[in-house]
């Protein structure tokens, strides 16, 4: 009796790609952020922005920023020796969408600073009138003692 032996099996190894997951598609839209003013009126450093608790650097003028489509709250706030110019927004993006924002810190520390849809007005220059005429006010006051005395 022979004894066959068994055909061989040869795998075929077929050289395989490595996996890469798939990105899911997410639908986006776009924030287009304007800050009002410049360095020059408004501070040297610019807004600090969250957008849902993620900061995002920005510049003034307008910045485009892309974001992923849904309920999107805005925060940004300016800061000098303190914080200051508070002001949030909530707004939902819809895929494709751009958004316009608008924010302007305020001409003082005291008070929050604006933002809407449309260009908005800075705050507070009322207060920032007055206090410049108290201080004109008490210079003159201790120049004119100054020279009586």
């Amino acid at each position: 009796m022979s004894h066959q032996q068994p055909p061989q099996f040869q795998p075929q190894f077929q050289p395989q790609q490595p996996y890469q997951p798939q990105q899911p598609q997410v639908p986006t839209g776009m924030l287009q952020l304007t800050i009002q003013g410049s360095a020059l009126t408004s501070n040297m450093i610019p807004p600090t922005v969250h957008l849902n608790g993620h900061p995002v650097s920005v510049k003034y003028g307008r910045n485009d920023i892309p974001v992923f489509a849904g309920p999107l709250h805005i925060d940004i706030h300016s800061q000098w020796i303190r914080v200051y110019g508070q002001a949030a927004l909530d707004c939902t993006v819809l895929p494709n969408q751009a958004v316009p924002v608008f924010y302007a810190s305020p001409f003082h520390q005291f008070t929050s600073g604006s933002i809407g849809h449309s260009k908005v007005k800075r705050k507070g220059l009322g207060t920032f009138f007055a206090l410049m005429a108290g201080i004109i006010a008490v210079t003159l006051l201790l120049t004119l003692l100054a020279t009586l005395g």
